[in-house]
């Protein structure tokens, strides 16, 4: 019987992957159920679990795919919609009517022409992965989830075929999940490894020279390009563990005495810029403290004030607190010719970070300190900072937020309409 055309289409793509695809980007054979690919940035991650979900959705009619990333915004710009997302890599011929009308954007849903689905989900939202039933799954940047217990979810769900698998793609981080999945290496868990420079037939030779010499034998280097999953750094004050013991859900948040925005302002708006540190803390009726937000930036001084007012009135904050050292009166400034209406206090550094941040540190010890699900880059720039003279925005921003909370007693206003 002679092929029909999305078939044969189907067919030409998995060969023309198998031909230009290095020999790691494959899926491999043996008997697993999570294949973890840890790997440098640009090693060609989203284009092999692309790859993989959209080969299996061809092969196999009628069967449901799911693709979870970190936020909505990461699901549609790099997983679907991206250069090397599933969008850009299905033949037209093989989608359900012949064309893109198959995608549904605002669900996140493909249908192929063989009645296959590729569903996609948030890791923000694992709640969504209730109830559902799949044959394969993607995990894109499993290391930079916020909730965790998405995997978990997607794992109850991932119950229909023969053989329902996993693909997990990303940059590793120490958290707790990668270091039990490696843990299961050789059992059910098949681990590739890679590094950015294995992809430099297809990245910018400039881009690699710049890596080389900003980052090579840097720990930053050693985790974003070479992927290694790297420990506590000597002589920092924070460790992993001290995130991991107490982390909550926003569902397990009790009523809060006091919430402030914290901001430590970059001096300059520029592409060598430093980011401009915003987090959300909490004090709770408990007396426990917790962090509800990192929306640091690296922006505009307006673009960063009007992000952190927002917060304000998201978190029905009782103020916002900034550091002034480098900026003086320009910060309130700025602030009173937005909103005149939102209580402020300007803070000053007389003593150096180590020490400002030391009773911060000692709340964490004590497990008093909360993070409402995975913060990531403020967690790995807390686990990296032993002293020196780079600024670490966020963990300044952090530190003045408690430090507030320890000792301040607020008034709160709120926006007239």
């Amino acid at each position: 019987m002679k092929s029909s055309e999305p078939e044969e289409k189907a067919n030409l793509s998995y060969i023309d992957y198998y031909k230009t695809s290095r020999a790691k980007q494959r899926t491999p054979d043996g008997d697993w159920n999570v294949w973890l690919i840890l790997a440098g940035r640009g090693w060609g991650k989203t284009r092999t679990g692309a790859y993989d979900i959209i080969n299996y959705a061809m092969r196999y009619p009628k069967t449901i795919s799911a693709v979870i990333a970190p936020t909505t915004g990461d699901l549609r710009r790099v997983c679907f919609e991206g250069v090397s997302g599933i969008n850009q890599l299905i033949p037209d011929a093989c989608m359900k009517q012949g064309g893109i009308k198959s995608y549904n954007r605002s669900l996140s849903e493909i249908t192929l022409w063989n009645d296959s689905k590729i569903v996609g989900f948030s890791a923000e939202q694992p709640d969504r992965l209730r109830g559902s039933q799949y044959h394969r799954a993607w995990c894109d940047e499993l290391a930079s989830w916020r909730y965790p217990d998405a995997f978990d979810q997607l794992m109850f769900g991932l119950r229909l075929g023969d053989k329902p698998r996993v693909v997990v793609t990303t940059t590793p981080r120490p958290t707790k999940l990668v270091k039990d999945l490696i843990k299961r290496n050789a059992k059910d868990v098949f681990i590739t490894r890679g590094s950015t420079f294995e992809n430099e037939d297809n990245l910018a030779e400039s881009a690699l020279n710049q890596y080389r010499e900003m980052y090579e034998g840097t720990r930053l280097g050693r985790q974003e390009l070479y992927a290694e999953v790297l420990e506590d750094v000597e002589g920092a004050l924070w460790n992993h563990r001290m995130f991991e013991s107490q982390r909550i859900k926003k569902e397990e948040l009790p009523e809060f005495k006091r919430i402030v925005i914290a901001v430590d302002p970059a001096v300059t708006h520029g592409e060598s810029s430093d980011e401009t540190g915003i987090i959300v803390v909490g004090k709770g009726i408990d007396e426990r403290f917790y962090v509800l937000e990192d929306a640091s930036m690296k922006a505009s001084p307006d673009k960063w004030m009007r992000t952190a007012i927002d917060l304000f009135y998201t978190y029905k904050a009782d103020r916002i607190v900034a550091e002034v050292n480098n900026g003086g009166d320009l910060v309130e400034k700025l602030l009173r010719t937005i909103d005149r209406n939102i209580a402020y206090k300007k803070v000053q550094a007389s003593r150096g970070k180590l020490v400002r941040a030391e009773p911060v540190v000692a709340l964490y010890e004590q497990q008093k300190v909360s993070h409402v699900g995975s913060l990531s880059s403020l967690e790995d720039q807390l686990c990296t900072y032993a002293g020196g003279n780079n600024s670490p925005d966020r963990l300044d921003a952090l530190v003045w937020g408690i430090s507030e909370l320890m000792t301040g007693s607020g008034n709160v206003f709120w926006r007239v309409n």
